[in-house]
């Protein structure tokens, strides 16, 4: 009796420190809330917990997703699906296969993650669970657009956005039209993505939901520097980078900073511009997030045009045309292409984005690319 009533004691201060984790990360306090999951992950192994195993190992692979470190993500999301080996983990199970396929997706592999993602969105389909579907259809969504089928994520998103209004999900409707606000983007449709961007950040600073408001605020400031208008850009991208930096999210802040480089070499501030693309190269080699790597790479290559050094732009562009046939990114590929046709004095086609669905007006560096 003793030893039942000293694990029954243990499992409950098990619980309130996975409690206290849990409450951290919703506050975006990601690094204090692993430190606490740790904690729990420990104690529920010491007790034989499975269920407490899977919810840490699940929990800390969503934050390390959050922070950035995908590897780490998709090492634990791993654990907490081999952990739940029953049937009462199947709708666990599923959730944790989509935040192995969204680690995946950041890490460049969008194959591998479409499959995990379709994998769960076979069961939430089968078990008619709206919300596990209205979830893998933005994970969808997001992941189409990397692999740049723009037409598709834009379709996908549109779907996940009604499921999530049917359930009064405000949270999933926030982010889904962050989703429609880049894919627009990308497709060239500026205005339509600057709406998105600002129904979203009503939504979120409704919610006072730190993340989705900085996430909404960088969407805002592209759509601004889209349509050229610098100053409402570097506004909004200043407002995203003071969150991020204080929630220590170095993922959406990485990309924050490329926009900020890309409007500075726009209006020819070139050694700001270096500056900005440096950091976040720096932020992307962390990460281990090819695709903001390759953007970076064009950046460099571009401005090395611009300043006069071929050679060296070359560098750059080879580089980044060969990780784009790498990881098969179709969007980022054209870019490269572009700028190859730039170094090569043969002109400009721009088929290439017309086959992809995408409306882009280049003319000339440099380049303002969505």
């Amino acid at each position: 009796m003793k030893n039942s009533s000293k694990k029954s004691e243990k499992s409950q201060a098990t619980i309130k420190i996975f409690n206290k984790a849990e409450s951290l990360r919703k506050k975006c306090q990601y690094k204090e809330s692993l430190s606490f999951f740790r904690k729990a992950l420990k104690r529920y192994a010491t007790l034989n917990d499975s269920a407490g195993l899977f919810c840490c190992h699940a929990a800390i692979g969503d934050v390390y997703r959050m922070i950035g470190n995908f590897s780490l993500a998709a090492d634990n999301y791993l654990a907490a699906i081999n952990v739940s080996n029953s049937e009462d983990y199947d709708v666990k199970r599923a959730d944790a296969e989509v935040g192995l396929g969204l680690s995946m997706r950041a890490l460049g592999n969008w194959k591998d993650a479409l499959f995990h993602i379709n994998k769960s969105k076979k069961y939430y389909i089968k078990k008619n669970d709206i919300e596990g579907l209205a979830f893998t259809l933005w994970a969808e969504a997001g992941t189409y657009r990397i692999k740049g089928d723009i037409k598709k994520a834009i379709e996908t998103f549109l779907e996940s956005r009604k499921l999530f209004e049917s359930l009064k999900d405000k949270h999933g409707t926030g982010y889904c039209m962050c989703g429609l606000g880049g894919a627009s983007r990308i497709a060239g449709k500026f205005s339509d993505s600057l709406k998105y961007y600002k129904a979203a950040n009503k939504i979120f600073t409704e919610l006072k939901d730190k993340f989705g408001i900085a996430y909404s605020y960088c969407g805002i400031g592209n759509a601004y520097r889209m349509l050229l208008d610098f100053k409402k850009a570097f506004e909004f991208f200043r407002k995203a980078s003071k969150i991020y930096e204080k929630i220590g999210d170095i993922v959406s802040y990485s990309y924050t900073l490329w926009g900020i480089g890309t409007s500075h070499k726009m209006i020819g501030n070139y050694k700001e511009a270096d500056e900005f693309f440096n950091k976040a190269i720096s932020n992307f080699k962390k990460t281990k997030d090819p695709r903001g790597l390759i953007y970076c790479k064009l950046a460099r290559g571009e401005l090395s045009l611009l300043k006069g050094n071929k050679l060296l732009a070359e560098k750059y562009i080879e580089e980044a045309f060969n990780d784009t046939i790498k990881y098969k990114f179709a969007i980022e590929k054209c870019y490269a292409n572009t700028l190859k046709s730039i170094l090569k004095k043969s002109g400009l086609n721009l088929s290439c984005y017309k086959n992809l669905g995408i409306e882009l007006n280049l003319r000339e560096i440099p380049f303002n690319i969505p």
